[in-house]
This record gives C-alpha cells, structure tokens and sequence, in this order.
C-alpha cells in the first residue's frame, strides 16, 4: 500500500531536518514544497508531502511516523 504524509513546519532549519528524517527512513518526495505566512504567528511556514510504499493494508490508526 501506499502511505501520504504531509510534513509541515515553521521556515527554519527543523523543517529541513524533519523532511530529511523521513527521507532516510525511505519515505519519498511527493510535489513542490509549499510556502505560507502565517499572519498570526508572523512567520512563514513550510510543506512537503512524502509518500511510501510499505507492505500490509491501511488502518486509520496507523501511526505514520513510525513507518
């Protein structure tokens, strides 16, 4: 099956580092990265989608993260 997560942080070096976790853990890029300004908070925000294909079928339950 095929699972999506989409990855989302403030534009600091943590979004860089969270996106590339989830690359060393086979998870791949899916689509540009998306940019917004947080008007609230006052600072831009990123966002990557990643996909992975792993074996088993889809629970809602299923922690993404971990996989």
């Amino acid at each position: 099956m095929k699972l999506y997560r989409f990855l989302s942080d403030d534009d600091t070096s943590a979004f860089c580092h969270k996106v590339s976790l989830a690359l060393s853990k086979g998870w791949e890029l899916h689509g540009s990265p998306t940019y917004g300004f947080d008007a609230v908070r006052g600072v831009m925000r990123c966002g990557q989608a990643v996909v992975k294909e792993v074996p088993g079928s889809y629970a809602p339950d299923l922690k993404l993260g971990e996989q």
